[in-house]
C-alpha cells in the first residue's frame, strides 16, 4: 500500500492545492516574501507547519525568562552591563525575525511595523531604556504570536476541508480489490465504499443503495439517499449500504477539492472598505512618522526642550504608528466570514460580494428550479363518469408508456411509484401536438390536450378549465363515449420557497420574479409565493434587462438562479446566486456566491451574515482609529510609556480586533 505521503505529513494532493494558490493568489507587492503584507506581518492564508506553534512557545519562554532576569539584574543588583547584555539577548531571541524583516522593508523602501518596532527598541537601548526596548521587541513578538493563533483558528475550516477525504481508495483492478492513495486512481475505475466509510473521490453509483451525509459539501443536515446512477462526492460519508463507485473526477478536480481552492482564492480578493483600509494605512503610517519625527525636532530645536524627553516621546509615536491592527481589521473579518459560509454550503467567491450583499435592496428570482423544483410533478388526478383516480392514472400511463415527453415520464413515473397497475395496449398512434391514441382490450382511448377532443363528440369538462387557470399543464382522458378524468401536472414551488421570500420582506428586501412561462403561469405562481412583482415571458436577454432596470430602480440587486442558463442575467446582477451547484462546474464559475444545496433558506443566512460582517469591520475600524488617535494625544502629553503604547495600542487592539472578527464563525445558518 503505497500513501505516497511526503515528509511533511501532508498528501500531495494537499500540498498541490496549497503551492498553486500561493503560486497564482500572492498579491503583487507580498509576492517578494511569499508570506506576509508590506503593512502587517499576520498572514491569514499562509499554512504555518505543525511545529510552528510549539517553536514559538519555547522561544517565547526564553525570551521571557531573559527579560525577568534583566529585570531582576537591572533593579536589585548594581551589575546594569549584564542587565543591558540579558535586554539584548531578549531582542537576539524574539526579535530574529523582526530584525531581518526590518532589514528587507528598509531595503524595499516601504517601511512596515517590523521596521517601526525595531527602530524604536534600539532607539531605546540608545537613550538607555535598555529595558523598555527589550519588552518592546518580546511583546511584540507575544503579539504576531498570538495574532497568528487567532489568525489560524480563522482559517481552520480550510484545513478541516481538506481533511474530510480519506487519502486512500479502494480500488477494484483484476478481479482485486487493492488500496490505493487517492491521487493514483483514474477517472472511470471502480471504488468500493463500505458502511461508515468516507467517499474518497467524486463518481457515480454503480451497484448498492445507501444513505450519504453530504453536509461537508452542501450543509444539508439530513442524509441524502443514493442509489444506481446518482452522484457521490468526496468527503461525503457512507452511513449505511455497500457501494461501488465510477470514478468521474481526479483527486485534484473533485467538488471538494474546488471547493477549497474557491475560498481560498476568495479569502484574497479583497473587498472596496479593505482596499480602502489598505490606501488608508499606507497614508497613515508615514504621517506619523513625520508627525514622530515633528515631536522631537520642534521642541527640542525650536523650544529648548530636552531632547532626550522627545526622543523618547516620538519612539512612542512611533510604535503607534504600526497600523496593524488597522490594516488587518477587515480582512480578518471577511475570512472569518468567508470560512464560516463555507462550512453551511455556501459558498462566496469574494469579499467584495460579501460587502455587496449587505445594501442589498432586492432579489430577482428565476422561477423554474430555484422558486420551484424545476420538475414535472402530478398535482392534481380528478376521475369522472364514475371513475376513480386510479383508473385515471392506470389509463392514462399505460398510454403514455409510448411516448418520450416529459409530460410522460411524469404520469409513468407516478404510477410505477403508486404500484398502479398497466394495461396493455393495441394500435397506438401519437397525433404530434394533440396527444395519444390506443386501443385497450379493442377499446378506443385518448390522453392529451383540449384540441385532441375538437373532432370528438366529448364535452370537454369545467374542471379542466379550471386547472389550466391556475397555470396547471392538464391531460384529458377519455374513451370514444363519455370523460374518463383529468391529470394535471406542475413545477411544484419548493416547500420553503414562501418563507424564504417573507423573511426576506422583513429585512426590507423587494422580491421579484423573472420567468419565461406564460403570463397565466407566471401570475398563479407569483400568488402562492407572495413575490412583490413578477414578469413574463422573458427570454434570456429580456432578463437581463429586468436585472438593469431593477439595479437602477433600487440601486442594488441580487440574482438567485440556476447558474447555467440564468448566466446573463447573474452576470448583470450586483451579486449573482447560483442554487444547487455540488459538481455543476458552470454554475461554480458563473455565479459569484454557490449554494451547495437547493435551499433558498440560505438567503436569510447569507443576509445576516454579510450585515454582520460589516458591522464587525466597521466596530473594529472605529475602535482601531479612536484607540490609536488617544495614544498619540497621550504620548504627546508624556503621559503613557513604551510598555503601554506596545501592550495596548499595537498588542492588545490587534487581539480584540481579531477576536471581534472571529466571532463571525459561529453565526448559524
Amino acid at each position: 500500500m503505497n500513501k505516497s505521503v511526503g515528509a511533511n505529513g501532508r498528501s500531495p494532493l494537499r500540498r498541490v492545492i496549497m503551492q498553486d494558490i500561493k503560486l497564482q493568489m500572492l498579491e503583487p507587492s507580498c509576492k517578494e516574501e511569499s508570506k506576509s503584507c508590506s503593512c502587517c506581518s499576520v498572514d491569514f492564508f499562509e499554512e504555518k507547519p505543525a511545529h510552528w506553534r510549539r517553536q514559538q512557545i519555547i522561544i517565547g519562554s526564553i525570551a521571557g525568562a531573559l527579560l525577568l532576569s534583566g529585570l531582576i539584574v537591572n533593579f536589585f543588583t548594581s551589575y546594569s552591563m549584564a542587565a543591558q547584555i540579558l535586554y539584548a539577548s531578549v531582542i537576539a531571541v524574539a526579535g530574529r525575525d523582526i530584525l531581518k524583516k526590518a532589514g528587507r522593508s528598509i531595503m524595499n523602501r516601504r517601511l512596515d511595523m517590523n521596521c517601526l518596532m525595531s527602530l524604536a527598541a534600539i532607539g531605546a537601548f540608545f537613550i538607555g531604556h535598555g529595558e523598555e526596548g527589550a519588552a518592546v521587541i518580546f511583546l511584540f513578538f507575544v503579539a504576531e504570536s498570538l495574532e497568528e493563533y487567532a489568525a489560524a483558528n480563522a482559517r481552520k475550516s480550510i484545513s478541516q476541508l481538506l481533511s474530510l477525504a480519506p487519502e486512500t481508495a479502494k480500488v477494484k483492478r483484476q478481479g482485486k480489490e487493492l488500496e490505493v492513495h487517492t491521487h493514483e486512481v483514474e477517472t472511470e475505475e471502480i471504488i468500493a465504499v463500505r458502511p461508515g466509510e468516507k467517499v474518497p473521490l467524486d463518481g457515480k453509483v454503480l451497484t448498492g443503495h445507501s444513505s450519504v451525509n453530504e453536509s461537508p459539501i452542501t450543509g444539508e443536515s439530513l442524509p441524502v439517499e443514493k442509489k444506481e446512477g446518482d452522484a457521490v462526492f468526496a468527503g461525503t460519508l457512507n452511513e449505511e449500504g455497500y457501494l461501488e463507485v465510477a470514478v468521474t473526477r481526479k483527486a485534484d478536480n473533485s467538488v471538494l477539492s474546488r471547493i477549497v481552492k474557491l475560498v481560498e482564492e476568495a479569502e484574497r480578493k479583497k473587498s472596496r472598505t479593505e482596499t480602502f483600509i489598505d490606501k488608508f494605512a499606507r497614508i497613515y503610517t508615514p504621517s506619523v512618522i513625520g508627525l514622530s519625527v515633528a515631536a522631537f525636532l520642534i521642541p527640542t530645536l525650536f523650544l529648548g526642550q530636552d531632547w532626550d524627553v522627545w526622543f523618547y516621546r516620538a519612539l512612542i509615536l512611533l510604535v503607534i504608528s504600526c497600523p496593524c491592527a488597522l490594516a488587518i481589521s477587515t480582512p480578518v473579518a471577511m475570512v472569518s466570514a468567508i470560512t464560516s459560509a463555507s462550512r453551511h454550503g455556501v459558498l462566496i467567491k469574494g469579499a467584495t460580494f460579501l460587502e455587496e450583499l449587505s445594501g442589498i435592496k432586492a432579489f430577482a428570482f428565476d422561477k423554474t428550479g430555484t422558486l420551484t423544483k424545476g420538475k414535472l410533478e402530478i398535482t392534481d388526478i380528478i376521475g369522472l363518469n364514475g371513475h376513480s383516480p386510479e383508473d385515471v392514472l392506470s389509463v392514462a400511463a399505460s398510454l403514455e408508456t409510448r411516448s418520450e415527453h416529459p409530460i410522460a415520464r411524469a404520469i409513468t413515473q407516478d404510477a410505477a411509484a403508486k404500484g398502479i397497475q398497466l394495461k396493455e395496449l393495441t394500435s397506438f398512434t401519437s397525433m404530434k401536438g394533440k396527444g395519444l391514441k390506443a386501443e385497450i382490450d379493442g377499446k378506443p382511448y385518448y390522453a392529451g390536450a383540449r384540441n385532441l377532443f375538437d373532432n370528438l363528440s366529448i364535452k370537454v369538462p369545467d374542471q379542466l378549465s379550471q386547472l389550466e387557470e391556475e397555470g396547471k399543464t392538464s391531460i384529458f382522458i377519455s374513451n370514444e363515449e363519455k370523460a374518463i378524468g383529468v391529470i394535471a401536472l406542475g413545477d411544484k414551488i419548493r416547500d420553503n420557497t414562501r418563507s424564504v421570500l417573507e423573511d426576506l420582506k422583513r429585512l426590507h428586501i423587494r422580491t421579484e420574479m423573472l420567468t419565461g412561462d406564460n403570463n397565466k403561469v407566471a401570475a398563479s405562481l407569483a400568488k402562492k409565493t407572495g413575490v412583490d412583482e413578477y414578469y413574463a415571458e422573458l427570454l434570456p436577454e429580456d432578463k437581463v434587462s429586468v436585472v438593469e432596470k431593477l439595479a437602477r430602480r433600487f440601486g442594488s440587486v441580487a440574482m438567485v438562479g440556476d447558474g447555467v442558463n440564468d448566466a446573463p442575467s447573474l452576470a448583470a446582477a450586483n451579486v449573482g446566486i447560483a442554487m444547487g451547484t455540488a459538481g455543476t462546474d458552470v454554475a461554480i464559475e458563473t455565479a459569484d456566491i454557490a449554494l451547495m444545496h437547493d435551499d433558498l433558506s440560505k438567503l436569510d443566512y447569507l443576509i445576516h451574515l454579510s450585515r454582520k460582517t460589516m458591522g464587525v469591520v466597521k466596530q473594529n475600524i472605529a475602535v482601531s482609529v479612536l484607540i490609536k488617535g488617544s495614544l498619540t494625544i497621550l504620548a504627546l502629553a508624556g503621559i503613557i510609556n513604551l510598555w503601554v503604547a506596545v501592550a495596548v495600542g499595537d498588542m492588545g487592539l490587534s487581539l480584540a480586533v481579531i477576536l471581534n472578527a472571529i466571532r463571525l464563525t459561529r453565526v448559524r445558518a
